[in-house]
């Protein structure tokens, strides 16, 4: 089995300011060694990054980089995408084919949205899938804290059943890259 590490929407509108997620610092703290690990490892580190036509996440824009304190490597990898699933009308699921990429490791932003679309994804397409169940995050809603929403994703992606390849969800200091 081989892994990548796939980094979601970690970018500066979504870490800090107005738009910040949850314990974002101590996010970017632990995609940091993930990413270190999965380097160790001599494994693909991906960088998705979410655009839209307005607002602060128009390409290039500052609130679309990449947050502040995240540690970037040479050749490490970019995609960027425009829907909440980070496969839909990209060139992803070729990039992790042309590696023998078999199994995904799974962190960043918005645990409701582009996590929950991109695991559910990458399940259907046959990857199996290691979520960073304290490395991804997002904001309180009117129905939910932040906290409780990531609990929610965690319990329910890690019970998903019927794509034959399963989800596990474990601590980012647990995760061992293949």
């Amino acid at each position: 089995m081989t892994s990548a590490l796939l980094i979601i929407d970690v970018q500066q509108a979504l870490c800090y300011g107005e738009w910040a997620a949850w314990q974002a610092q101590a996010l970017i703290g632990r995609v940091n060694l993930l990413a270190q690990q999965a380097r160790a490892a001599r494994r693909p580190v991906i960088w998705v990054q979410h655009e839209e036509d307005e607002g602060p996440l128009v390409f290039d824009a500052p609130g679309w980089r990449l947050a502040q304190g995240l540690q970037t490597a040479p050749d490490d990898l970019y995609v960027r995408k425009r829907a909440s699933d980070a496969f839909h009308q990209t060139a992803l699921h070729e990039i992790l084919q042309a590696r023998g990429v078999t199994n995904l490791v799974i962190c960043g932003m918005q645990s409701e949205y582009c996590i929950d679309s991109s695991c559910r994804r990458a399940l259907a397409l046959g990857y199996a899938v290691q979520l960073a169940a304290d490395a991804h995050s997002t904001l309180d809603n009117p129905h939910l804290p932040a906290a409780q929403i990531i609990a929610h994703h965690n319990h329910t992606l890690s019970n998903l059943g019927s794509y034959g390849v399963r989800l596990q969800a474990l601590a980012a200091q647990q995760i061992v890259f293949a």
